[in-house]
C-alpha cells in the first residue's frame, strides 16, 4: 500500500462531511434561461483508503473458483470474504456510509462462494483510513426468489445476482439494482429480501432466468449499474450500463419506478455516452430534474483517459432526445496543491471502474472506486487496488434541492 503525506488541515475533513445549513434555492437552468454554466477545475479535498486485502472478520473463505495462480501478487483462494468491489453507496448522515459489494469476482461462474453484502464504513480523512464498522449479508429467508439459488440457506451469492447500485429509502429499507435480470431487489434493514425480484419490462440480460430460450436484448454485465432516488423519496431512477438492442449505439435507458405502486411508470429518458465504448458508474439525484452521473472508459492507470462526473438534466433543452450534459469534474485532473493524495499538483483517480458517488454538500462530492479485487491495478501496476474514498470540491455550487442533504 502506498504511503501518502498526512493531512494537516482539519478544515478538509469538515468541508468533506458537513452538509450546509442551507442550500441555494435558485435553479441555475430554469426553462427559458441560457442553460447551465460551465464548471471549472475541481479539487481534491480528502483522501482515505481501505487496504485491498481486508476481509470480513470470521467469514467463510472465498475465491475457490479463481484457480491457484497469483493475481496481482495475491493467490486465491482467499482466507475470508473480501471487503471489496464497492459498486454502490448510501449516505447515513452521521459520518458513515453503507457501501455495496458487487457480485464478487467478475461473473456468475466464478462467484458462487462470494456472499453479497452491504458494509457500513466510516472514512477518516485526517488519518487517511476507512474503518469497517460492520454490515450484513443479503438473504432470502422467505423464499421470494422464484428460481434456484446457489446455497440452501438462501444467503445470496455472486452467482445469484450481480448487485451494482443501492438506495436507502425513507423507511430505512434498501433498494438494490442488479445486472443479471436486470432486477430491482428490495431488502429490509438486516438484508432480508422483502419482495420477489422485479424485472424490467421488455429487457433481459443473458443471465436472466426467465429467458426461456429467447435471445437477450442486453449484453452481459450491462444492467442497473446506477440508481438514484427522487428528492421526495417516492421514485427510483435505475440507469442501465449498456445499450438495449435496437437503441442507438451509446445510448442508455433511465427508467422511473414508483415506490408506492411497486411498478414502473413507463417514463424513460436517454443518457448518451461520449463514446459507445464508455460505461456509466453510478447516479445520484441533485433535484427534481438533474442527476450527477459518472462516465468512464474501460482503462486504468496511465492508460485511463475518461473518468468524469456529468450533471445531466432531463429537460432536454436542445431537443436531441437525450439528457443535457455538463461536465462538473474530471477525475483524472483534480487540483491538489497541498498534496492530499500524494505529490502536490494534479491528482488522478485512474481506476478502471469508479462506481460510487454521493453529494456531501452543495459543492462537495464523495467518490469511491470498485477495485474488482484482486484484478484491478490502476494505482500501482502489479498490486491489487485499494478501496479509495475521495472528496472533491466543485468549482461552484450545484444549487441542489435541500432535501438531498436530509
Amino acid at each position: 500500500m502506498r504511503r501518502i503525506t498526512t493531512l494537516t488541515c482539519a478544515a478538509a475533513l469538515a468541508l468533506a462531511l458537513a452538509a450546509p445549513a442551507t442550500a441555494a434555492m435558485a435553479d441555475p437552468a430554469r426553462p427559458g434561461d441560457r442553460g447551465p454554466a460551465a464548471f471549472g477545475r475541481a479539487a481534491l479535498t480528502g483522501f482515505a483508503a481501505l487496504p485491498a486485502q481486508t476481509y470480513v472478520p470470521g467469514s467463510e473463505p472465498s475465491g475457490s473458483l479463481l484457480g491457484a495462480a497469483p493475481v496481482n501478487g495475491v493467490t486465491p483462494p482467499f482466507p475470508g470474504q473480501p471487503v471489496q468491489g464497492f459498486s454502490g453507496i448510501a449516505r447515513r448522515h452521521d459520518g458513515t456510509f453503507d457501501v455495496l459489494s458487487d457480485n464478487g469476482f467478475g461473473n456468475k461462474a466464478n462467484s458462487a462462494d462470494f456472499l453479497l453484502r452491504v458494509h457500513r464504513v466510516k472514512p477518516d480523512f485526517a488519518a487517511r483510513t476507512v474503518e469497517v464498522l460492520g454490515g450484513f449479508n443479503l438473504t432470502d429467508p422467505r423464499g421470494l426468489v422464484p428460481f434456484a439459488l446457489t446455497r440452501q440457506d438462501r444467503t445470496l451469492t455472486g452467482s445469484d445476482f450481480d448487485v451494482e447500485s443501492i438506495v436507502r429509502a425513507t423507511d430505512g429499507t434498501y433498494w438494490i439494482g442488479d445486472e443479471f435480470g436486470p432486477f430491482l431487489l428490495h431488502f429490509d434493514r438486516k438484508g432480508r429480501l422483502l419482495d420477489a425480484p422485479i424485472g424490467l419490462p421488455g429487457v433481459k440480460a443473458p443471465e436472466n432466468p426467465w429467458l426461456n430460450g429467447a435471445q437477450p436484448d442486453l449484453a452481459s454485465s450491462k444492467g442497473f449499474e446506477g440508481m438514484a432516488t427522487s428528492v421526495d423519496g417516492r421514485r427510483l431512477y435505475p440507469l442501465l450500463e449498456g445499450t438495449v438492442n435496437g437503441d442507438p449505439a451509446g445510448t442508455l435507458r433511465m427508467n422511473e419506478f414508483d415506490l408506492r405502486k411497486r411498478a414502473y411508470t413507463g417514463r424513460t429518458w436517454t443518457y448518451r455516452l461520449e463514446d459507445p465504448a464508455h460505461s456509466i458508474g453510478d447516479a445520484v439525484a441533485v433535484d427534481a430534474y438533474r442527476f450527477l452521473i459518472i462516465e468512464r472508459d474501460n482503462l486504468q492507470g496511465d492508460a485511463a483517459k475518461v473518468k468524469r462526473v456529468y450533471l445531466a438534466d432531463t429537460r432536454d433543452r436542445d431537443h436531441d432526445g437525450a439528457l443535457d450534459k455538463t461536465q462538473v469534474a474530471d477525475l483524472l485532473d483534480l487540483a491538489d496543491p497541498r498534496g492530499l493524495g500524494g505529490t502536490p499538483g494534479t491528482f488522478r483517480f485512474p481506476f478502471q471502474t469508479i462506481e460510487d458517488i454521493v453529494v456531501l454538500d452543495d459543492r462537495t462530492l464523495g467518490l469511491l472506486d470498485d477495485n474488482n479485487f484482486p484484478f484491478s491495478s490502476g494505482r500501482t501496476p502489479g498490486r491489487p487496488d485499494d478501496n479509495e474514498f475521495i472528496t472533491v470540491r466543485l468549482s461552484r455550487g450545484l444549487q441542489a434541492d435541500p432535501r438531498i442533504f436530509r
